[in-house]
């Protein structure tokens, strides 16, 4: 049985999908107007992770991410500027060139930190056609409304408009700042926009397409509906996203999303908790922003950064420092050494009650709504438990692997050269004749050529320095 978290309940609940077997993701994607930070991929590797586990339960995976190439304002709120027509003019590139350069980085980042593709990946700006068709659904039935500025989703006119953050509706309110827009002909302060208008503020908005009611371009809340129901139909099975998503962006979706089909939206609602830095927001006023590249600059493996955010619950905060950063790193060599130094597996063995035992708490751990720091501390237990065979080990570290995606796959025995093995040859015999001399000098003659031999009660090891 798999757990996860649901917001809309705010309980633990068994995973049931809609269809036997099979499990439809949707997850909200980066708006690409800037750099992917470290913060972006802590959420997609614990995405990740629902994915993996899912399948390493038997479950067919549909994962289908969007990518937000417009429509996305500065604030959730639909109010500033759009993002993207934001970062085409501090970059001094067209809004396609942003697009484009942007989401070729965010994949990049992800691929360093091994997270799996979507299955489907949808982008906004290739999806107008269905906005609109939403768009019309939502007016003919009495939803929505128009103004001079934009078509908005009436809020009052949805029941239950706030049950996924629980807020009251007066309690939601817009800060003031010198860039928001006001609609004076809003209903409601808290309606959303469906479909912008180029008038006023957005007269010279670049990306515009045209609509029955007029040249423009989509809201960003009415992308992830369409193209969500799109792919994965009127009902979808888990929906993720980051809690800022939760009190606007995820409650608009939900509304306008229901009152178009009359059907429940979705059914498992997950939602990662924040990236702290030293404590602190991440900005780069603060110069605390951190990127994929900023963490291989000083070194760091970026599947350390992986094995990091394992070690929190997706649901918690996580507080990033580079002396964290440096255990993780330290904790995952740790893990590659072992790995690399187990026998072979050859054949099949039969399997001790031990291995069975161990198996089953790893499973236990991540049905446990994605448990990854006590799926860690199974795989530790499984390295330091004598009872386990070589092969036993390697064959559940490998095993884990399908869900900690640590790279463990990729880890393979250190081939010795054959002049090495023959001084440490050379060595031993020196050592066995008590020429100490001779045994200290052909040591320094490995180190020398790049290699370390340690000895052990078992004989030398040789390893590469």
């Amino acid at each position: 049985m798999i757990q996860f978290y649901n917001t809309l309940t705010r309980r633990k609940e068994e995973f049931i999908p809609l269809k036997n077997k099979q499990a439809g993701i949707y997850t909200c994607g980066p708006t690409v107007y800037d750099y992917t930070h470290i913060g972006h991929l802590k959420r997609y590797i614990g995405d990740d992770i629902l994915k993996r586990v899912l399948e390493y339960n038997g479950y067919g995976v549909e994962h289908v991410m969007n990518i937000t190439d417009v429509g996305h304002l500065i604030s959730d709120e639909d109010t500033g500027e759009d993002k993207m027509e934001k970062g085409a003019r501090e970059s001094g590139k067209t809004v396609w060139e942003v697009a484009k350069f942007y989401e070729e980085y965010f994949w990049k980042a992800v691929e360093e930190v091994n997270i799996l593709k979507p299955d489907i990946v949808c982008r906004a700006t290739k999806h107008i056609q269905e906005q609109i068709e939403l768009v019309r659904k939502l007016l003919e039935k009495g939803f929505a409304y128009q103004t001079k500025q934009a078509i908005y989703f009436d809020v009052a006119k949805f029941t239950g408009y706030t049950k996924l953050s629980r807020q009251k509706l007066e309690e939601k309110t817009i800060g003031a700042r010198e860039e928001i827009i006001i609609d004076e002909d809003k209903k409601h302060p808290q309606d959303f926009a469906l479909w912008f208008f180029l008038t006023g503020h957005f007269k010279n908005h670049t990306m515009r397409w045209p609509s029955p009611w007029g040249e423009g371009f989509p809201g960003w809340h009415i992308e992830c509906s369409a193209m969500s129901m799109k792919y994965l139909g009127e009902t979808l099975d888990i929906h993720t996203g980051g809690i800022d998503h939760i009190p606007v962006h995820h409650t608009n979706e939900i509304a306008q999303s229901e009152a178009a089909t009359g059907k429940k939206f979705v059914n498992y609602w997950i939602h990662h908790d924040f990236l702290l830095v030293d404590g602190e927001k991440m900005s780069k006023s603060k110069k605390n922003f951190y990127t994929i590249d900023d963490i291989k600059k000083r070194g760091f493996n970026p599947l350390s950064f992986r094995y990091l955010c394992l070690n929190a619950h997706y649901r918690s905060k996580l507080n990033f420092t580079w002396q964290g950063l440096g255990a993780a790193q330290n904790a995952l060599n740790n893990l590659y050494n072992f790995t690399r130094d187990l026998a072979p597996l050859k054949g099949a063995k039969s399997l001790s009650n031990t291995f069975k035992t161990y198996r089953q708490q790893f499973l236990a751990a991540i049905n446990d709504d994605l448990n990854t720091p006590q799926a860690l501390a199974v795989m530790w237990e499984v390295i330091k438990d004598t009872n386990l065979t070589e092969i036993e080990k390697k064959s559940l570290l490998l095993d884990f692997n399908q869900v900690l995606g640590l790279g463990l796959a990729n880890i393979k025995p250190i081939e010795i050269p054959n002049n090495i093995k023959k001084l440490a040859q050379d060595r031993e015999e020196a050592r066995k004749n008590k020429d100490w001399n001779e045994a200290d000098k052909t040591r320094k003659e490995i180190e020398d050529l790049g290699y370390s031999i340690e000895d052990t009660e078992a004989g030398p090891e040789i390893k590469p320095n």
